[in-house]
């Protein structure tokens, strides 16, 4: 069966590091963009970054450019998320995604997510 699962959360304080990762099994990892998104009570959910494991490129959103950095270890099946200098407003469930990248166009988001992992917890306290 297809499973990915998040894991690596915690808490930290302002300006520290934690590293997520994704372990994925059950469906043909070069096929699918893996994302990591994000979501808090009373905060819109938030696409963090993505990586296409067909052609290997990333993209982040713009407020955690410069400092995430999305990686895979293909033989593993695994995405990381390295998050430094994080920040309180970074505190949030963080789930990780696949999306099917063998179509006409490829597309991003929450609605595209064909198999979802559960979520990990960030806080980051000031």
């Amino acid at each position: 069966e297809v499973q990915l699962q998040a894991s690596g959360g915690g808490t930290v304080q302002a300006g520290g590091s934690l590293r997520l990762s994704c372990a994925t099994s059950g469906f043909i990892f070069e096929d699918y963009a893996i994302g990591w998104f994000r979501h808090a009570p009373g905060k819109e959910r938030e696409e963090v970054s993505y990586i296409n494991n067909s052609d290997g490129s990333t993209s982040y959103a713009d407020s955690v450019k410069g400092r995430f950095t999305i990686s895979t270890d293909n033989a593993k099946k695994m995405v990381y998320l390295q998050m430094d200098s994080l920040k309180p407003e970074d505190t949030a469930v963080y789930y990780c995604g696949a999306i099917y990248v063998k179509l006409e166009y490829v597309r991003q988001g929450w609605e595209y997510v064909d198999f979802w992992g559960q979520g990990t917890q960030v806080t980051v306290s000031s």
